[in-house]
């Protein structure tokens, strides 16, 4: 495994059969922050300086997207996750914290399924762990995500991203294909949330892509939100997971808002 130099700020670290590129900001306890689908780690520039300010933030671009050039297979949670899961053995991590939003917050639930000794912490932001929970009109427009839609998208700002980015722009058609063929794909990851041991942190928009009720859901899968909490906190989830539903706010602005910045350090921060 190599890290390369690269004109952008960050470097490319070659680990999983993928050159993956990562940014660092900050020092302090790492913490490895994921962007959403159609972007790249430039999505958080907003909060960063918040969560780099007593953080070594490590922003990394997953398959396909931001500055990260896509490889032959399909764009998969579980494989996405193992992909940090490596990387935080090339840098020689011990055991950062994740947070992720929407695609991210996926990712980063499959690493704390799937290696959870190599996590401290998990913020999982607008991530929903069932198709069936994605309001139905939702789902009809992912259905019709694909290549041939790219020269629709000319004018937005995913376009845009990926076209002053990406090593090579001529992929936006290929990485809509596949990232429209991951929506269609059913899933429901109920029982490895029900399974989780790492202190998780669910996070939604009051008026995101499902709606609250889901979240609450996941919450009780960690054995949240089913009975008082106890004046001293006896009675909260016994894995120290908690839930924040931030108000104002919908699954395209939640990833940038001061708000979420809040709740994650403050549930970062929760105890050390």
């Amino acid at each position: 495994m190599t890290t390369v130099e690269t004109n952008a700020p960050g470097q490319y670290a070659d680990v999983n059969g993928i050159r993956l590129y990562v940014e660092t900001h900050g020092a302090g306890r790492p913490m490895i922050l994921l962007h959403g689908g159609l972007g790249s780690g430039e999505m958080f520039a907003p909060i960063l300086p918040v969560l780099a300010a007593e953080h070594q933030v490590i922003l990394v671009d997953l398959q396909g997207h931001g500055r990260t050039a896509d490889v032959d297979r399909p764009l998969d949670f579980a494989l996405m996750a193992d992909d940090i899961a490596a990387l935080i053995d090339h840098l020689g991590l011990d055991r950062p914290d994740l947070v992720g939003f929407s695609l991210g917050g996926g990712v980063a639930m499959h690493v704390a399924f799937r290696h959870p000794e190599k996590v401290g912490r998990l913020v999982s932001a607008s991530a929903n762990i069932r198709r069936d929970a994605i309001y139905p009109e939702m789902l009809a427009q992912q259905g019709q995500v694909n290549g041939a839609a790219a020269e629709f998208m000319r004018e937005t700002p995913m376009y845009e991203l990926y076209q002053r980015v990406a090593p090579r722009p001529e992929d936006f058609p290929r990485l809509l294909d596949k990232i429209g063929e991951a929506m269609r794909a059913d899933f429901d990851f109920t029982e490895q949330v029900r399974g989780l041991r790492v202190p998780t942190l669910v996070v939604a928009a009051d008026a995101d892509m499902a709606p609250p009720s889901h979240y609450v859901d996941v919450f009780k899968l960690l054995d949240g939100g089913l009975r008082d909490g106890g004046w001293a906190g006896e009675g909260r989830p016994a894995g120290g997971h908690a839930l924040a539903i931030l108000p104002g706010l919908s699954h395209y602005d939640v990833h940038d808002s001061p708000l979420f910045a809040a709740v994650t350090l403050a549930f970062l921060d929760h105890g050390r």
